[in-house]
């Protein structure tokens, strides 16, 4: 015969027909929970009760029904309610758990993942031939799921304990010089030329050049204004989004040979109108990163040239490192102009760099200088058509002169920003 329930301010006891006692109480939620084993004693389950209430009031309580989600489910479900999380984000990280936690790890119940589990995951996918680095990605994902299982009070404490383990120490990724940046630069088809020469002189991310259009430049004050960034999600859906971070807002001041070539390319590849793409593909659509490389003979340029490996995000590592060089740009001024650090160093640094970012800008120019014979004007384009095949001479100069001519009627519309 089943036993009274016991009074107790917290929960209760009762006694089962097989004479061992049961302990349940009251979630938060109002939902009444069982002990997850039966006790050989009134005592012990009233001791069981007690330490379950501390732990309530401590806030270190986990629910033990809820724990029993398995991984591939509250996995799958964070990723979905995870606040944000830029579009190409979610597809990296749902791509990460379909192919290294879910195949190893999804069936199992949160509340069963522990740190000998867990090692053993790494270990087999490193023994698996995953790299380092994509090793490491899996991993902080794996922990940042579990860390918010902590937060909602799922599990008592994350079993992602590896030291190191969400570390990445991938290769220094390859620069080159600015001479081999012009010599890419000319290897490119004409309309993409300047795609490489705003990537490495105006330390812009592949999301961020390809998002430029007409308002955005303004070459009389040669620069650029960045204002958002294009991405091409695994769907093939196109976003215009913001830059990566706040930071990321900002106008880059061009070294003057680029600004001039800049006007070059608005005069002779870009459509009128404000909203016209500075960079398009077929029917004038934005660029996309996924067919980039087959529409620029990318890979035979960078072979001839003896560069195997190198990649376009590259071009703005170069960049940077040029930038870098700059004699008394201060850390500050290189966080500016490269879209680094937070949107409160963004704004107290902005305006006070200006200066510095044209000194930045002026440096390249001398950079620059031996490598084009004049660093403005119309022998800019005279000293790449000598480089260029018969006829580019011509076309070069007879879109400088209309430009010229477009301008001094009047009929050009200077971009605002």
């Amino acid at each position: 015969m089943t036993g009274r329930a016991g009074r107790r301010r917290f929960g209760s006891v009762r006694r089962l027909p097989s004479g061992r006692f049961q302990a349940s109480f009251a979630g938060p939620d109002g939902q009444r929970r069982n002990a997850p084993e039966t006790f050989a004693t009134k005592g012990d389950a009233g001791r069981w009760l007690t330490m379950t209430e501390s732990a309530m009031i401590s806030g270190t309580w986990t629910d033990l029904e809820r724990g029993k989600l398995s991984l591939q489910e509250y996995g799958q479900r964070w990723i979905e309610q995870r606040p944000g999380l830029r579009p190409r984000t979610v597809d990296l990280y749902q791509w990460l758990f379909a192919r290294y936690l879910g195949p190893r790890l999804g069936k199992t119940r949160l509340i069963d993942l522990n740190p000998q589990q867990v090692r053993q995951w790494r270990h087999e996918l490193l023994s698996d031939g995953v790299s380092e680095s994509m090793t490491a990605k899996a991993y902080r994902l794996l922990r940042a799921v579990l860390n918010t299982a902590v937060e909602d009070g799922l599990i008592a404490k994350n079993p992602c304990q590896i030291k190191g383990g969400g570390t990445e120490s991938p290769a220094e990724r390859p620069t080159i010089s600015a001479s081999q940046v012009l010599d890419l630069a000319d290897r490119m088809p004409d309309q993409y030329r300047m795609l490489v020469l705003l990537a490495v002189f105006g330390n812009l991310r592949w999301g961020e050049v390809t998002a430029l259009r007409r308002l955005d430049v303004d070459v009389d004050c040669g620069t650029v204004a960045v204002r958002g960034a294009l991405s091409e999600r695994s769907t093939g859906e196109m976003l215009l989004g913001p830059p990566k971070s706040a930071a990321g807002l900002r106008t880059v001041m061009l070294p003057a040979p680029v600004a001039e070539q800049l006007r070059v390319h608005l005069d002779t590849h870009v459509e009128a109108g404000d909203q016209a793409w500075i960079f398009s593909g077929a029917a004038g659509q934005p660029l996309r990163r996924s067919n980039f490389n087959k529409l620029v003979g990318w890979s035979e340029a960078v072979l001839q040239m003896g560069l195997t490996g190198l990649h376009f995000h590259d071009l703005r590592h170069t960049g940077n490192h040029l930038a870098a060089q700059t004699p008394g740009a201060t850390l500050r001024d290189l966080m500016v102009r490269m879209g680094h650090g937070t949107m409160r160093a963004a704004l107290i640094y902005q305006h006070a760099s200006q200066d510095a970012d044209r000194h930045i800008a002026d440096s390249l120019s001398q950079r620059l200088a031996p490598l084009w014979p004049a660093a403005t004007g119309e022998s800019i384009e005279l000293s790449r058509a000598d480089r260029l095949a018969p006829g580019s001479r011509e076309r070069t100069q007879n879109a400088r002169r209309s430009a010229d001519e477009r301008r001094e009627s009047g009929g050009i519309t200077r971009g605002g920003l």
